[in-house]
């Protein structure tokens, strides 16, 4: 029997992309200076739209899926015969897998013949994206949800996570760097470089000097931890919060550097996670044989 694949919109991947894995996915929720928005997919809002207003320094909140709108949308699901497996935005970022669970756990009675797994992903951003991208292609091999949702499981912390941040505005803003730090940083040029841990929490790892160190230092991070190291043949994903061209060049320093990537998908940082980082992020995401480690 064939069953859907969910996630949310803080996958950071675009609606053709969704569709073209058979992947839905559920809108988290943002407020830009008092109006309040559903994140879908820069569908009724663009992103040059939404990083205008960031660059004008707007007023941003964000707020997760609640279990009522989890309620509803599996149960739509659930009523046409489907078996679900959904993905969640780590635990160490937001409380949103609970909602799910919760929600699971209240569907479970009215459909005890029907199966709903909730995966807490410990990933973020396109992190997410890769791995949901895995899991569609397990089914797509004929893989049952059983096995999917047990694998999973098992490999979820083998998503690397490997991000900087040109502009820390956002990060003053939301507390993750004092704003005596963020002068300093923005005076000398120096720049975070962040991953994200075993316990999917997001982990400052050093502070380099200049954009084009710190872009580097994305590509270095790969090469040490990517499967293979530079025979590297995975799934490889860069997302940007309005930089493109920074983002284009960690790809060209990729595919130079491994010479079995053929294909590296930019995507934007979508709404949800680009009202907490600002504008300037860029974050690199493969796969390891082994689990990240809490360095």
């Amino acid at each position: 029997m064939s069953y859907i694949i969910s996630t949310c919109t803080t996958a950071d991947m675009t609606k053709k992309m969704f569709d073209k894995l058979d992947v839905r996915c559920i809108g988290f929720h943002f407020v830009i200076n008092g109006k309040s928005y559903t994140d879908d997919l820069y569908t009724s809002m663009s992103a040059k739209e939404f990083y205008g207003y960031i660059r004008n320094g707007a007023d941003t909140t964000t707020s997760q899926v609640s279990v009522g709108e989890y309620v509803d949308y599996f149960r739509s699901m659930l009523l046409d015969g489907n078996d679900i497996l959904h993905i969640c935005l780590s635990s160490g970022i937001s409380n949103t897998v609970q909602s799910a669970n919760a929600a699971a756990k209240m569907l479970k009675a009215e459909f005890p013949k029907r199966k709903l797994y909730i995966v807490d992903s410990l990933c973020a951003s396109s992190g997410v994206g890769l791995l949901v991208t895995m899991l569609s292609q397990m089914r797509a091999e004929g893989k049952d949800i059983d096995t999917v949702y047990q694998w999973a499981q098992e490999h979820r912390r083998q998503v690397q996570h490997w991000f900087c941040s040109t502009d820390l505005t956002y990060y003053i803003k939301g507390g993750r760097v004092s704003k005596i730090s963020g002068v300093i940083g923005g005076i000398f040029e120096i720049c975070p470089l962040l991953c994200v841990s075993p316990e999917g929490k997001l982990k400052p790892i050093a502070k380099i000097r200049t954009k084009k160190k710190v872009l580097t230092a994305l590509v270095d991070k790969m090469e040490q931890h990517a499967e293979k190291g530079l025979d590297y043949d995975g799934l490889c994903y860069i997302s940007h919060s309005d930089c493109l061209e920074d983002a284009e060049l960690v790809r060209a320093q990729i595919l130079q550097r491994f010479g079995k990537i053929r294909e590296i998908p930019i995507f934007d940082v979508g709404t949800t996670i680009g009202c907490h980082t600002g504008t300037g992020t860029v974050a690199l995401f493969f796969t390891s044989t082994d689990e990240r480690e809490d360095a």
